[in-house]
């Protein structure tokens, strides 16, 4: 595998940084390397944050931010307006944002044209935070459908990293917030593949 290059877009306090940690501690439990790293602007809550995570089968030695993303993990959709998220996205290139709403609704139908169906997904990770852990923090859920819509770490991996990095409770709703966001992206992707084949 060639190095795999992941942009997460959010604000501050909604566990961007956590979410590039977390996926570098899945990257290494699969014996890959990885690099997670996070780029302030402002660090207040609220403020736009980008983290940064590389995945690779050799040892990584770039350091700089990553212009040329494979995959984007957005985790306010409020963003999307504000903000180039998609700036230097490949067309063979992933998109997951934490929204109900579909690409169509929330104004990127155009601009999805481009890239593959299947290789794109919503999810509703803040409500699926809510419901496990009690609080709108969608990163360990959007890990869940990161895992399914890319393929590239297990969902067994990313659980092990987030008991990693949690404890107790906290760990164990933030694998159930992450389970339900796989298996719902699984369905979706699923759907999605099916109905450009039609």
């Amino acid at each position: 595998m060639t190095v795999f290059q992941v942009r997460i877009h959010g604000r501050g306090g909604q566990g961007v940084v956590t979410a590039a940690e977390m996926l570098s501690i899945a990257a290494f439990r699969e014996g890959r390397h990885a690099q997670a790293f996070p780029s302030f602007g402002s660090e207040r809550t609220g403020a736009p944050v980008v983290a940064y995570c590389r995945i690779d089968d050799r040892e990584i030695r770039l350091r700089e931010p990553i212009l040329q993303p494979d995959a984007l993990i957005i985790q306010d959709p409020t963003l999307l307006h504000q903000v180039d998220v998609f700036g230097g996205l490949a067309p063979d290139g992933y998109i997951l944002i934490n929204t109900t709403r579909t690409f169509e609704a929330l104004g990127l139908g155009e601009f999805m044209r481009g890239f593959h169906a299947e290789h794109l997904c919503t999810v509703n990770a803040t409500e699926l935070a809510l419901k496990h852990v009690g609080r709108p923090v969608p990163n360990a859920a959007l890990l869940g459908g990161f895992a399914a819509v890319t393929g590239r770490i297990s969902l067994a991996s990313v659980v092990a990293a987030i008991r990693d990095k949690f404890r107790g409770r906290i760990a164990e709703a933030n694998v159930a917030a992450a389970s339900e966001a796989f298996e719902f992206v699984t369905r979706e992707t699923r759907a999605r593949s099916h109905a450009e084949t039609d």
